[in-house]
């Protein structure tokens, strides 16, 4: 019994359809026979009785036996046509339903193999095919898009770690030849690749659970006016050192809005976001150049922006400054002492808070704005 349930899981839909159609042809041959052997003689002889035969009579006899020939005769030629019938339908449907599925199979198959070029045609088959193939195209496309930036993480990310991994590697190499002694200059060189591999990994963790929306927020009352200017407070320094001027904006509030608004927000995520921003500004804007933060109160949300006077931005790289990573010839997410992905970062921080994070240039040498918009929450609070 066990082994006739395996076969039966095997069999093809073309197989399953001819049964099922058997069946159907079986069990309704079967019921008209009953009902012409049941009904019909009887109703026939009743029929005959009252056109004036003769109960006993030899005519009717055989009228009967002729009846029930014809009958038997009509029963076969209907189950002959209805066998032919079904075995056409059922081929024609099998075919219409199996060609289609078939490409289904054969592109969810090459799919779950890793083959992310696989795309799936038209099928011309119903609605509901055509809904299922541009589904597992659009998942084919999200897979292959998925494994092009795995493979560029991978091997940025071993770029990352080659640096500082190669300069710990001669150092301890000199110091065991006897080339190097350990000082203080060593001891800060180590420590440095050290940081930076520390920074690199806790930098990816963060960013795989911004992109997961997986960010624990604490959320407490905000003054707009005391974040932008501990944050500016906190990077004023690097700005000073570089010789780039940093404005800090009073914030602007909406009709007769309160003069310090709040909003409801993880303190400590938002200056991680500004930061990463006037950093990421600071690097690309050269002596001499401005870097202007400042927040507009708009009621339902609130606005934060950070524009600089520095290299700008193409416009074919716009779409892609959030991805980790990302390298382009101007490209503002990473350099020689960025982990590449404070602008990722930044922007899983704001979609935990509900809010977005956008940039905007006009081009190389406009400078660049990036700006931060946030549901108000507590905006309407007074301190």
């Amino acid at each position: 019994m066990r082994s006739w349930l395996r076969g039966r899981r095997s069999w093809s839909l073309a197989t399953r359809l001819m049964i099922a159609q058997a069946l159907v042809l079986v069990a309704g041959i079967l019921t008209a026979a009953l009902v012409a052997q049941i009904v019909g003689p009887p109703l026939f002889h009743k029929h005959l009785l009252e056109s004036g035969q003769a109960v006993t009579s030899a005519e009717l006899v055989h009228i009967e036996r002729a009846y029930a020939s014809a009958t038997t005769l009509t029963l076969l030629a209907a189950l002959i046509i209805a066998a032919t019938s079904a075995v056409a339908v059922t081929w024609y449907v099998t075919h219409r339903l199996t060609a289609p599925l078939t490409v289904l199979a054969d592109a969810a198959g090459r799919l779950s193999h890793g083959d992310y070029d696989v795309r799936i045609p038209t099928l011309d088959a119903g609605p509901e095919f055509d809904v299922l193939a541009a589904s597992l195209n659009d998942a084919a496309q999200r897979l292959q898009t998925t494994e092009v930036t795995r493979r560029r993480l991978l091997a940025d990310l071993a770029h990352e770690l080659r640096t500082p991994l190669a300069t710990t590697t001669a150092y301890l190499d000199a110091l065991d030849d006897g080339v190097a002694v350990w000082d203080a200059d060593t001891s800060q060189v180590l420590r440095g690749s050290t940081a930076r591999l520390s920074r690199l990994a806790d930098d990816m963790a963060m960013v795989s659970r911004a992109e997961e929306r997986r960010i624990g927020l604490h959320r407490a009352p905000v003054d707009l006016t005391d974040l932008l200017d501990a944050v500016a407070a906190s990077i004023g320094p690097a700005f000073a050192d570089k010789g780039v001027r940093l404005v800090v904006e009073p914030v602007r509030s909406a009709g007769r809005r309160p003069a310090r608004p709040r909003l409801e927000a993880d303190r400590e995520r938002l200056e991680q976001v500004l930061g990463n921003l006037l950093a990421n500004a600071l690097r690309h804007t050269p002596t001499g150049g401005t870097v202007t933060l400042e927040a507009h109160d708009e009621g339902d949300t609130v606005r934060i922006r950070v524009a600089d006077t520095g290299e700008g931005i193409a416009a074919e790289q716009l779409p892609h400054v959030f991805e980790r990573f990302y390298r382009g010839d101007a490209a503002r997410t990473r350099d020689s002492r960025g982990s590449g992905i404070g602008l990722t970062i930044a922007r899983g921080i704001a979609a935990a808070h509900g809010g977005t994070l956008t940039a905007h240039s006009d081009g190389p040498g406009t400078g660049a704005v990036f700006e931060l918009t946030l549901p108000a929450g507590l905006v309407d609070q007074r301190r």
